[in-house]
């Protein structure tokens, strides 16, 4: 042998790996468009097993299976995995992966968008999933029933660590607010990009969520308007940002609305208002102070899109009432920024009570 090639006659041939376009494994060819990084280091991968805490009674749920290198390993601690992937290319070799090992009988393969499927019953969530669907992933995960123990989930590092921030942070935003709201949020190891194959450009994160059971006790179309409201100009003070022309019309229009029905509102918590306001969270906005107000979707179609600020009307009486709420409760001068979930819910109690609301 000489160097990396074999002795032949006349002269050496070099050894080549067969290799698909793309960092291909078992001659299959992955897409970076369609967020396809298969997880290649052993380490890694048992390192996200062993802190998922796997009981032998479980169903774990994993999300874009790949090659099936997390899935051998999911197998022999669960008792049941369910497998959603979406490309069939993968699916057959998961299959074949696992054809005539023990493990085959213990894996349910569904193909199809996760977006889209229905998720059956299971205990936890473990998943390298395709970055451009982690926040529509996430809010699909939390508005699910039967509420399941823990997610652990590898994210963009970058989404992960706005997911996990806290107030004050200078990540803190409303994906942070929305799901620290619905969870307890946990950064569990960061994974760099030479981890995988063919790698990504960034590097990646893996945390841990696990949802809150019950939910708070609030009605979540309103939370999502009031926090879509504050996070649009979230350094700006609560007391500029509720001056906004726009945001008084339309507040003092819900307030009129209320008050004709002269029912009391009470929070609704039903599955269907959770499962729409996760679709409206998921959603993720700019959190930008050069960002006009009057562009904010609380309730629907843009504020912008139903009157300009020519025509924007409100009474003075309503604006006085909105200014004393705020100073009341002393959050005029505070900034969405430094705001917590018991802020946010104590500013949407406090509205609330005076006839104000977001949806």
């Amino acid at each position: 042998m000489a160097g990396n090639g074999l002795r032949a006659a006349g002269g050496v041939v070099k050894k080549t790996a067969k290799r698909a376009a793309g960092g291909g494994f078992s001659g299959i060819e992955f897409h970076k468009s369609k967020g396809q990084h298969i997880l290649k280091n052993p380490l890694v991968v048992q390192s996200i097993v062993d802190k998922a805490g796997i009981k032998s009674t479980d169903v774990v749920l994993e999300i874009g299976p790949g090659t099936g290198n997390l899935t051998v390993k999911l197998l022999e601690r669960a008792k049941r995995v369910i497998a959603v992937e979406y490309d069939h290319r993968m699916v057959l070799e998961l299959q074949r992966r696992v054809q005539g090992t023990p493990h085959a009988a213990h894996l349910q393969v569904i193909q199809g968008d996760v977006l889209k499927v229905q998720l059956p019953y299971f205990d936890l969530c473990v998943a390298n999933i395709p970055y451009q669907i982690s926040s529509p992933l996430t809010f699909k995960l939390l508005a699910h029933k039967p509420v399941f123990r823990a997610a652990i989930i590898m994210f963009q590092h970058e989404f992960a660590m706005r997911l996990v921030a806290k107030a004050a942070h200078p990540m803190y935003c409303r994906l942070a607010v929305n799901t620290q709201l619905l969870a307890r949020v946990n950064h569990l190891l960061k994974v760099g990009k030479n981890n995988f194959r063919p790698p990504p450009k960034v590097d990646s994160s893996v945390v841990r969520i696990e949802p809150r059971h019950p939910p708070p006790p609030v009605n979540f179309l309103e939370w999502d308007g009031l926090v879509r409201l504050c996070f649009g100009r979230k350094n700006k003070t609560l007391g500029a940002i509720f001056r906004q022309s726009n945001t008084l019309q339309l507040l003092e229009r819900n307030f009129k609305l209320y008050q004709a029905l002269s029912t009391p509102a009470m929070p609704d918590t039903t599955q269907d208002t959770l499962s729409a306001a996760m679709s409206r969270m998921a959603t993720d906005e700019p959190e930008n102070d050069s960002e006009s107000i009057a562009d904010m979707d609380m309730d629907g179609p843009s504020v912008h899109g139903h009157t300009s600020k020519k025509n924007s009307k409100y009474s003075e009486e309503f604006k006085a009432r909105i200014l004393a709420v705020l100073q009341d409760s002393e959050y005029s001068e505070k900034r969405s920024a430094k705001l917590c979930q018991d802020d946010f819910l104590h500013l949407l109690s406090v509205f609330n009570a005076a006839g104000v609301h977001f949806a």
